[in-house]
Protein backbone atom coordinates (compact mmCIF):
# COMPACT_ATOMS: atom_id res chain seq x y z
CA UNK A 1 0.00 0.00 0.00
CA UNK A 2 1.44 3.36 -1.02
CA UNK A 3 2.07 6.03 1.59
CA UNK A 4 -0.32 8.94 1.40
CA UNK A 5 2.59 11.32 2.08
CA UNK A 6 5.88 10.12 0.59
CA UNK A 7 8.83 10.40 2.95
CA UNK A 8 10.91 12.37 0.44
CA UNK A 9 8.37 15.18 0.03
CA UNK A 10 9.36 18.37 1.85
CA UNK A 11 7.22 21.38 2.63
CA UNK A 12 7.87 24.36 0.47
CA UNK A 13 9.16 27.55 2.09
CA UNK A 14 6.80 30.51 2.13
CA UNK A 15 4.13 32.20 4.19
CA UNK A 16 1.89 29.89 6.21
CA UNK A 17 -1.86 30.06 5.73
CA UNK A 18 -3.55 32.46 8.14
CA UNK A 19 -4.84 30.91 11.40
CA UNK A 20 -8.33 32.05 12.35
CA UNK A 21 -8.31 34.01 15.61
CA UNK A 22 -9.42 32.07 18.71
CA UNK A 23 -12.89 32.86 20.00
CA UNK A 24 -12.78 34.73 23.33
CA UNK A 25 -13.55 32.49 26.31
CA UNK A 26 -16.44 34.70 27.31
CA UNK A 27 -17.69 37.42 25.00
CA UNK A 28 -19.15 40.64 26.18
CA UNK A 29 -22.72 39.77 25.28
CA UNK A 30 -22.72 36.54 27.31
CA UNK A 31 -21.16 38.35 30.27
CA UNK A 32 -23.86 40.98 30.08
CA UNK A 33 -26.53 38.29 30.28
CA UNK A 34 -24.72 36.65 33.25
CA UNK A 35 -24.42 39.94 35.14
CA UNK A 36 -28.07 40.79 34.59
CA UNK A 37 -29.24 37.44 35.92
CA UNK A 38 -26.80 37.62 38.88
CA UNK A 39 -28.20 41.03 39.89
CA UNK A 40 -31.65 39.53 39.99
CA UNK A 41 -30.35 36.78 42.29
CA UNK A 42 -28.81 39.38 44.61
CA UNK A 43 -32.20 41.02 44.95
CA UNK A 44 -33.79 37.74 46.03
CA UNK A 45 -30.86 36.56 48.20
CA UNK A 46 -32.76 36.06 51.51
CA UNK A 47 -35.22 33.67 49.91
CA UNK A 48 -32.42 31.90 47.99
CA UNK A 49 -30.45 31.45 51.22
CA UNK A 50 -33.39 29.82 53.00
CA UNK A 51 -33.98 27.49 50.06
CA UNK A 52 -30.33 26.42 50.10
CA UNK A 53 -30.49 25.80 53.87
CA UNK A 54 -33.60 23.65 53.37
CA UNK A 55 -31.84 21.74 50.59
CA UNK A 56 -28.80 21.08 52.79
CA UNK A 57 -30.98 19.82 55.62
CA UNK A 58 -32.84 17.52 53.21
CA UNK A 59 -29.73 16.17 51.45
CA UNK A 60 -26.98 16.19 54.08
CA UNK A 61 -27.38 14.44 57.47
CA UNK A 62 -24.32 16.28 58.80
CA UNK A 63 -25.96 19.64 58.10
CA UNK A 64 -29.22 18.37 59.58
CA UNK A 65 -27.34 17.71 62.82
CA UNK A 66 -25.57 21.08 62.60
CA UNK A 67 -28.92 22.86 62.22
CA UNK A 68 -30.18 21.18 65.38
CA UNK A 69 -27.26 22.49 67.44
CA UNK A 70 -26.22 25.74 65.72
CA UNK A 71 -28.84 26.80 63.18
CA UNK A 72 -28.01 30.50 63.17
CA UNK A 73 -24.34 29.85 62.40
CA UNK A 74 -25.27 27.69 59.39
CA UNK A 75 -27.70 30.30 58.07
CA UNK A 76 -25.14 33.06 58.50
CA UNK A 77 -22.52 31.08 56.57
CA UNK A 78 -24.96 30.38 53.73
CA UNK A 79 -26.01 34.04 53.50
CA UNK A 80 -22.45 35.39 53.49
CA UNK A 81 -21.24 32.79 51.00
CA UNK A 82 -24.10 33.38 48.53
CA UNK A 83 -23.83 37.15 48.78
CA UNK A 84 -20.09 37.21 48.08
CA UNK A 85 -20.01 34.40 45.52
CA UNK A 86 -22.92 35.72 43.45
CA UNK A 87 -21.51 39.22 43.83
CA UNK A 88 -18.11 38.10 42.57
CA UNK A 89 -19.76 36.90 39.35
CA UNK A 90 -20.65 40.54 38.76
CA UNK A 91 -17.54 42.22 40.23
CA UNK A 92 -14.77 39.60 40.21
CA UNK A 93 -11.98 42.14 40.71
CA UNK A 94 -13.55 43.68 43.79
CA UNK A 95 -15.18 40.69 45.50
CA UNK A 96 -13.28 37.54 44.51
CA UNK A 97 -10.71 37.81 47.30
CA UNK A 98 -13.43 38.50 49.85
CA UNK A 99 -15.33 35.44 48.56
CA UNK A 100 -12.17 33.33 48.94
CA UNK A 101 -11.70 34.56 52.50
CA UNK A 102 -15.31 33.70 53.28
CA UNK A 103 -14.92 30.17 51.90
CA UNK A 104 -11.66 29.76 53.84
CA UNK A 105 -13.38 30.87 57.06
CA UNK A 106 -16.23 28.42 56.47
CA UNK A 107 -13.72 25.60 55.89
CA UNK A 108 -11.95 26.40 59.19
CA UNK A 109 -15.17 26.79 61.16
CA UNK A 110 -16.67 23.53 59.93
CA UNK A 111 -13.41 21.65 60.60
CA UNK A 112 -13.40 22.99 64.16
CA UNK A 113 -17.00 21.84 64.61
CA UNK A 114 -16.25 18.39 63.24
CA UNK A 115 -18.41 18.54 60.10
CA UNK A 116 -17.10 15.95 57.59
CA UNK A 117 -15.18 17.42 54.66
CA UNK A 118 -17.22 15.41 52.15
CA UNK A 119 -20.43 16.94 53.48
CA UNK A 120 -18.93 20.42 53.27
CA UNK A 121 -17.82 19.96 49.66
CA UNK A 122 -21.22 18.57 48.67
CA UNK A 123 -22.80 21.63 50.28
CA UNK A 124 -20.68 23.94 48.15
CA UNK A 125 -21.51 22.00 45.00
CA UNK A 126 -25.22 22.02 45.89
CA UNK A 127 -24.95 25.77 46.31
CA UNK A 128 -23.14 26.09 42.98
CA UNK A 129 -25.79 23.99 41.26
CA UNK A 130 -28.58 26.06 42.77
CA UNK A 131 -26.93 29.32 41.67
CA UNK A 132 -26.47 28.03 38.11
CA UNK A 133 -30.06 26.81 37.91
CA UNK A 134 -31.33 30.15 39.19
CA UNK A 135 -29.24 32.01 36.57
CA UNK A 136 -30.72 29.86 33.81
CA UNK A 137 -34.28 30.11 35.16
CA UNK A 138 -34.06 33.88 35.59
CA UNK A 139 -32.77 34.38 32.04
CA UNK A 140 -35.28 31.95 30.52
CA UNK A 141 -38.17 33.58 32.35
CA UNK A 142 -37.37 37.21 31.53
CA UNK A 143 -35.24 37.03 28.35
CA UNK A 144 -35.76 33.63 26.70
CA UNK A 145 -33.75 34.49 23.60
CA UNK A 146 -30.66 35.19 25.70
CA UNK A 147 -30.65 31.84 27.51
CA UNK A 148 -28.48 30.28 24.79
CA UNK A 149 -25.71 32.76 25.60
CA UNK A 150 -25.28 31.31 29.10
CA UNK A 151 -23.68 28.26 27.49
CA UNK A 152 -20.58 30.39 26.90
CA UNK A 153 -20.18 31.16 30.61
CA UNK A 154 -21.14 27.73 32.03
CA UNK A 155 -17.53 26.52 32.22
CA UNK A 156 -16.50 29.71 33.99
CA UNK A 157 -19.25 29.36 36.61
CA UNK A 158 -18.37 25.73 37.37
CA UNK A 159 -14.65 26.50 37.43
CA UNK A 160 -15.55 29.18 39.96
CA UNK A 161 -17.35 26.56 42.10
CA UNK A 162 -14.38 24.16 41.85
CA UNK A 163 -12.02 26.97 42.83
CA UNK A 164 -13.97 27.58 46.03
CA UNK A 165 -14.13 23.86 46.77
CA UNK A 166 -10.31 23.81 46.58
CA UNK A 167 -10.10 26.78 48.97
CA UNK A 168 -12.47 25.08 51.41
CA UNK A 169 -10.49 21.82 51.22
CA UNK A 170 -7.18 23.56 51.93
CA UNK A 171 -8.65 25.46 54.87
CA UNK A 172 -10.30 22.35 56.29
CA UNK A 173 -7.18 20.17 56.07
CA UNK A 174 -4.90 22.85 57.50
CA UNK A 175 -7.29 23.36 60.41
CA UNK A 176 -7.57 19.62 60.91
CA UNK A 177 -3.79 19.33 61.14
CA UNK A 178 -3.63 22.23 63.59
CA UNK A 179 -6.37 20.75 65.76
CA UNK A 180 -4.68 17.37 65.74
CA UNK A 181 -1.36 18.92 66.72
CA UNK A 182 -3.01 20.88 69.51
CA UNK A 183 -4.62 17.74 70.82
CA UNK A 184 -1.36 15.80 70.61
CA UNK A 185 0.53 18.66 72.22
CA UNK A 186 -2.05 18.73 75.02
CA UNK A 187 -1.54 15.00 75.56
CA UNK A 188 2.24 15.49 75.56
CA UNK A 189 2.00 18.27 78.12
CA UNK A 190 -0.28 16.17 80.32
CA UNK A 191 2.04 13.18 80.11
CA UNK A 192 5.07 15.37 80.83
CA UNK A 193 3.33 16.82 83.90
CA UNK A 194 2.58 13.31 85.18
CA UNK A 195 6.19 12.20 84.73
CA UNK A 196 7.56 15.42 86.22
CA UNK A 197 5.23 15.14 89.18
CA UNK A 198 3.94 18.67 88.51
CA UNK A 199 0.35 17.73 87.57
CA UNK A 200 -2.16 19.48 89.83
CA UNK A 201 -4.55 17.27 91.74
CA UNK A 202 -7.48 19.22 90.30
CA UNK A 203 -6.28 18.46 86.76
CA UNK A 204 -6.00 14.70 87.25
CA UNK A 205 -9.61 13.85 86.25
CA UNK A 206 -9.18 15.72 82.94
CA UNK A 207 -5.78 14.12 82.41
CA UNK A 208 -7.20 10.66 83.08
CA UNK A 209 -10.03 11.26 80.60
CA UNK A 210 -7.76 12.68 77.90
CA UNK A 211 -5.13 9.93 78.16
CA UNK A 212 -7.68 7.18 78.72
CA UNK A 213 -6.14 6.08 82.01
CA UNK A 214 -7.87 5.31 85.33
CA UNK A 215 -7.16 8.05 87.85
CA UNK A 216 -6.86 5.60 90.74
CA UNK A 217 -5.14 2.83 88.78
CA UNK A 218 -1.87 1.06 89.51
CA UNK A 219 1.11 2.09 87.41
CA UNK A 220 4.77 1.47 86.80
CA UNK A 221 7.23 3.48 84.72
CA UNK A 222 9.93 1.99 82.53
CA UNK A 223 12.85 3.91 81.11
CA UNK A 224 14.44 2.47 77.97
CA UNK A 225 17.74 3.56 76.52
CA UNK A 226 18.51 2.06 73.13
CA UNK A 227 22.01 2.08 71.62
CA UNK A 228 23.19 5.45 70.37
CA UNK A 229 21.84 6.36 66.97
CA UNK A 230 18.54 4.51 67.28
CA UNK A 231 15.53 6.69 66.53
CA UNK A 232 12.80 7.41 69.07
CA UNK A 233 10.26 5.58 66.94
CA UNK A 234 12.45 2.44 67.15
CA UNK A 235 11.27 1.97 70.74
CA UNK A 236 7.85 0.70 69.76
CA UNK A 237 9.31 -1.55 67.08
CA UNK A 238 12.04 -3.06 69.29
CA UNK A 239 10.63 -3.05 72.81
CA UNK A 240 7.58 -5.17 73.55
CA UNK A 241 5.51 -5.68 76.68
CA UNK A 242 3.39 -8.77 76.24
CA UNK A 243 -0.21 -8.45 77.39
CA UNK A 244 0.26 -4.95 78.81
CA UNK A 245 -0.38 -1.51 77.44
CA UNK A 246 2.22 1.20 77.45
CA UNK A 247 2.24 4.93 76.73
CA UNK A 248 5.68 5.97 75.46
CA UNK A 249 7.06 9.46 75.97
CA UNK A 250 10.47 10.95 75.30
CA UNK A 251 11.62 14.09 77.06
CA UNK A 252 14.59 15.43 75.12
CA UNK A 253 15.55 17.82 77.89
CA UNK A 254 15.79 15.17 80.60
CA UNK A 255 17.21 12.20 78.71
CA UNK A 256 18.32 12.67 75.12
CA UNK A 257 18.65 8.95 74.50
CA UNK A 258 15.97 7.51 76.79
CA UNK A 259 12.24 6.98 76.37
CA UNK A 260 9.77 6.68 79.24
CA UNK A 261 6.86 4.28 79.22
CA UNK A 262 3.84 4.54 81.53
CA UNK A 263 2.43 1.05 82.11
CA UNK A 264 -1.17 0.85 83.41
CA UNK A 265 -1.59 -2.27 85.53
CA UNK A 266 -5.27 -1.88 86.33
CA UNK A 267 -7.47 -0.16 88.86
CA UNK A 268 -7.21 -0.60 92.58
CA UNK A 269 -8.67 -3.93 93.71
CA UNK A 270 -11.92 -2.31 94.89
CA UNK A 271 -12.27 -0.48 91.55
CA UNK A 272 -11.72 -3.44 89.26
CA UNK A 273 -15.32 -3.29 88.11
CA UNK A 274 -14.59 0.10 86.50
CA UNK A 275 -11.84 -0.46 83.96
CA UNK A 276 -10.58 2.69 82.32
CA UNK A 277 -9.84 3.17 78.68
CA UNK A 278 -6.23 2.95 77.61
CA UNK A 279 -3.85 3.45 74.75
CA UNK A 280 -2.72 0.29 73.07
CA UNK A 281 0.70 1.84 72.60
CA UNK A 282 1.35 5.45 71.75
CA UNK A 283 4.37 7.56 70.97
CA UNK A 284 4.42 11.03 72.46
CA UNK A 285 7.51 12.94 71.48
CA UNK A 286 8.18 16.33 73.02
CA UNK A 287 8.70 17.79 69.56
CA UNK A 288 8.75 21.40 68.36
CA UNK A 289 5.49 22.12 66.55
CA UNK A 290 2.82 21.39 63.94
CA UNK A 291 5.23 20.60 61.12
CA UNK A 292 6.59 17.61 62.97
CA UNK A 293 3.42 16.74 64.85
CA UNK A 294 1.67 13.45 64.28
CA UNK A 295 -1.23 15.29 62.76
CA UNK A 296 0.98 16.44 59.90
CA UNK A 297 1.64 12.97 58.65
CA UNK A 298 0.19 10.35 60.97
CA UNK A 299 -2.86 9.97 63.01
CA UNK A 300 -2.49 9.61 67.83
CA UNK A 301 -3.62 9.57 66.46
CA UNK A 302 -3.28 10.72 65.42
CA UNK A 303 -5.02 9.27 67.68
CA UNK A 304 -6.01 9.88 69.07
CA UNK A 305 -3.11 11.53 67.25
CA UNK A 306 -0.38 9.38 68.84
CA UNK A 307 0.67 6.37 66.76
CA UNK A 308 -1.41 3.38 67.68
CA UNK A 309 -0.04 0.01 68.61
CA UNK A 310 0.33 -2.93 66.33
CA UNK A 311 -1.78 -5.07 68.62
CA UNK A 312 0.66 -6.21 71.27
CA UNK A 313 -1.29 -4.53 74.07
CA UNK A 314 -4.44 -6.60 74.03
CA UNK A 315 -5.82 -6.28 77.55
CA UNK A 316 -7.70 -3.37 79.04
CA UNK A 317 -6.43 -1.55 82.12
CA UNK A 318 -8.35 -2.94 85.04
CA UNK A 319 -8.26 -6.52 83.78
CA UNK A 320 -4.87 -7.18 85.37
CA UNK A 321 -4.83 -8.61 88.86
CA UNK A 322 -3.74 -6.54 91.85
CA UNK A 323 -0.72 -8.80 92.38
CA UNK A 324 0.99 -7.86 89.11
CA UNK A 325 4.32 -6.31 90.10
CA UNK A 326 7.45 -4.76 88.62
CA UNK A 327 9.13 -8.15 88.37
CA UNK A 328 6.31 -9.42 86.16
CA UNK A 329 6.72 -6.36 83.93
CA UNK A 330 10.41 -7.18 83.54
CA UNK A 331 9.59 -10.80 82.67
CA UNK A 332 7.11 -9.73 80.00
CA UNK A 333 9.34 -7.04 78.56
CA UNK A 334 11.46 -7.84 75.51
CA UNK A 335 14.21 -5.55 74.24
CA UNK A 336 17.27 -5.97 71.99
CA UNK A 337 20.37 -7.06 73.96
CA UNK A 338 22.21 -3.71 73.88
CA UNK A 339 19.20 -1.89 75.35
CA UNK A 340 19.23 -0.80 78.99
CA UNK A 341 15.91 -0.74 80.84
CA UNK A 342 14.97 0.50 84.30
CA UNK A 343 11.66 -0.53 85.88
CA UNK A 344 10.15 1.39 88.77
CA UNK A 345 8.15 -0.14 91.61
CA UNK A 346 4.37 -0.16 91.20
CA UNK A 347 2.66 3.01 92.45
CA UNK A 348 -0.96 3.85 93.18
CA UNK A 349 -2.75 6.55 91.17
CA UNK A 350 -1.78 9.03 88.47
CA UNK A 351 -0.50 11.45 91.11
CA UNK A 352 2.34 9.04 91.98
CA UNK A 353 3.65 8.60 88.43
CA UNK A 354 6.25 11.35 89.03
CA UNK A 355 7.69 9.31 91.91
CA UNK A 356 7.73 6.21 89.72
CA UNK A 357 9.59 8.12 87.01
CA UNK A 358 12.33 9.16 89.43
CA UNK A 359 12.68 5.58 90.61
CA UNK A 360 12.89 4.38 86.99
CA UNK A 361 15.73 6.90 86.47
CA UNK A 362 17.56 5.35 89.41
CA UNK A 363 16.92 1.83 88.14
CA UNK A 364 18.42 2.70 84.76
CA UNK A 365 21.52 4.15 86.39
CA UNK A 366 21.90 0.81 88.19
CA UNK A 367 21.76 -1.06 84.88
CA UNK A 368 25.09 -2.44 83.58
CA UNK A 369 26.63 -0.81 80.53
CA UNK A 370 26.33 -4.11 78.69
CA UNK A 371 22.55 -3.84 78.80
CA UNK A 372 19.70 -5.62 80.53
CA UNK A 373 16.58 -4.90 82.55
CA UNK A 374 16.85 -3.73 86.13
CA UNK A 375 13.90 -3.85 88.52
CA UNK A 376 14.69 -1.28 91.19
CA UNK A 377 13.23 -3.32 94.04
CA UNK A 378 15.57 -6.20 93.19
CA UNK A 379 18.75 -4.05 93.08
CA UNK A 380 18.40 -1.65 95.99
CA UNK A 381 22.08 -1.76 97.09
CA UNK A 382 23.22 -0.79 93.60
CA UNK A 383 20.49 1.86 93.53
CA UNK A 384 21.84 3.35 96.74
CA UNK A 385 25.30 3.60 95.19
CA UNK A 386 24.19 5.32 91.98
CA UNK A 387 21.90 7.65 93.91
CA UNK A 388 24.99 9.17 95.58
CA UNK A 389 27.66 8.90 92.88
CA UNK A 390 30.24 11.01 94.73
CA UNK A 391 30.02 8.82 97.81
CA UNK A 392 29.97 5.71 95.65
CA UNK A 393 33.17 6.73 93.87
CA UNK A 394 34.80 7.49 97.22
CA UNK A 395 33.77 4.06 98.53
CA UNK A 396 35.14 2.35 95.43
CA UNK A 397 38.50 4.07 95.79
CA UNK A 398 38.72 3.49 99.53
CA UNK A 399 37.89 -0.22 99.42
CA UNK A 400 39.18 -1.33 96.01
CA UNK A 401 41.99 1.18 95.55
CA UNK A 402 44.85 -1.34 95.94
CA UNK A 403 43.21 -3.71 93.46
CA UNK A 404 42.52 -0.92 90.96
CA UNK A 405 46.21 0.04 90.92
CA UNK A 406 47.38 -3.40 89.83
CA UNK A 407 48.43 -4.10 86.26
CA UNK A 408 45.41 -4.15 83.97
CA UNK A 409 45.27 -7.92 83.42
CA UNK A 410 45.95 -8.71 87.09
CA UNK A 411 43.37 -6.15 88.23
CA UNK A 412 40.64 -7.60 85.98
CA UNK A 413 41.35 -11.13 87.23
CA UNK A 414 41.06 -10.07 90.86
CA UNK A 415 37.88 -8.05 90.32
CA UNK A 416 36.23 -10.75 88.21
CA UNK A 417 37.03 -13.43 90.75
CA UNK A 418 35.67 -11.40 93.63
CA UNK A 419 32.53 -10.49 91.68
CA UNK A 420 31.80 -14.05 90.59
CA UNK A 421 32.44 -15.42 94.10
CA UNK A 422 29.90 -12.95 95.53
CA UNK A 423 27.41 -13.83 92.77
CA UNK A 424 27.83 -17.50 93.70
CA UNK A 425 26.91 -16.78 97.32
CA UNK A 426 30.47 -17.38 98.53
CA UNK A 427 30.89 -20.81 96.91
CA UNK A 428 34.45 -21.24 95.65
CA UNK A 429 33.47 -24.46 93.86
CA UNK A 430 30.71 -22.79 91.82
CA UNK A 431 32.87 -19.76 91.17
CA UNK A 432 35.63 -22.00 89.83
CA UNK A 433 33.16 -23.56 87.39
CA UNK A 434 32.14 -20.17 86.04
CA UNK A 435 35.73 -18.94 85.86
CA UNK A 436 37.05 -22.16 84.24
CA UNK A 437 39.76 -22.67 86.85
CA UNK A 438 40.46 -24.83 89.89
CA UNK A 439 38.78 -24.20 93.24
CA UNK A 440 42.16 -23.64 94.90
CA UNK A 441 42.96 -20.97 92.31
CA UNK A 442 39.82 -19.12 93.33
CA UNK A 443 40.73 -19.39 97.02
CA UNK A 444 44.25 -18.13 96.36
CA UNK A 445 42.93 -15.11 94.48
CA UNK A 446 40.43 -14.34 97.23
CA UNK A 447 43.17 -14.46 99.90
CA UNK A 448 45.19 -12.01 97.83
CA UNK A 449 42.13 -9.71 97.57
CA UNK A 450 41.85 -9.82 101.36
CA UNK A 451 45.51 -8.93 101.79
CA UNK A 452 45.37 -6.01 99.33
CA UNK A 453 42.08 -4.52 100.53
CA UNK A 454 42.48 -5.23 104.22
CA UNK A 455 38.93 -6.69 104.25
CA UNK A 456 38.00 -10.16 105.42
CA UNK A 457 35.55 -12.20 103.37
CA UNK A 458 34.36 -13.89 106.56
CA UNK A 459 33.31 -10.61 108.18
CA UNK A 460 29.76 -9.56 107.08
CA UNK A 461 30.44 -5.82 107.33
CA UNK A 462 33.50 -6.16 105.09
CA UNK A 463 31.54 -8.24 102.56
CA UNK A 464 28.91 -5.48 102.41
CA UNK A 465 31.59 -2.87 101.80
CA UNK A 466 33.19 -4.96 99.05
CA UNK A 467 29.82 -5.60 97.39
CA UNK A 468 28.90 -1.91 97.32
CA UNK A 469 32.39 -0.91 96.19
CA UNK A 470 32.27 -3.37 93.30
CA UNK A 471 28.83 -2.03 92.29
CA UNK A 472 30.17 1.53 92.38
CA UNK A 473 33.18 0.57 90.28
CA UNK A 474 31.03 -1.22 87.74
CA UNK A 475 28.31 1.43 87.43
CA UNK A 476 30.10 4.73 88.03
CA UNK A 477 33.58 4.42 86.59
CA UNK A 478 33.88 5.71 83.02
Amino acid sequence: MQHLVPAHVRSRPGPRPPVPPARPAVDAEALSVLHRAARALIAGLPELSERLVDLLVAREPAYRAAMETDAESVRDEVRRSLRLNVGSLIQPGELREAAHRCSWAIGRARAERGLPLDALLRAFRLGGGMIWQELVDETTRRHPSDARLLVHVAANVWNFVDDHCAVVTDAYRQTERELMWRRENRLRLMTAALLDGTARITDLPATAAALGLPEQGRYAVVLVRLPAGRAFTDVRGQVGLSGLRILWYRDRDRDAEGTYGIVPLGDRPHDEGRPGRGHDESLLDAGPGPASAPGAGTSPDGTDGADRADGRGGERPGTHGPDLDAGEIARRLTAPPPARVGVSPVVEGLAAIGDARRLADTALRACPRSGGTIVLEEHLPAALVVSAPVLGAALSERVLGPLLRLDLSDRDIMLDTLTVWLDCDGSAQRAAGRLYCHRNTVLNRLRRCEQLTGRSLTRPADVVELTLALAAHSLLDP
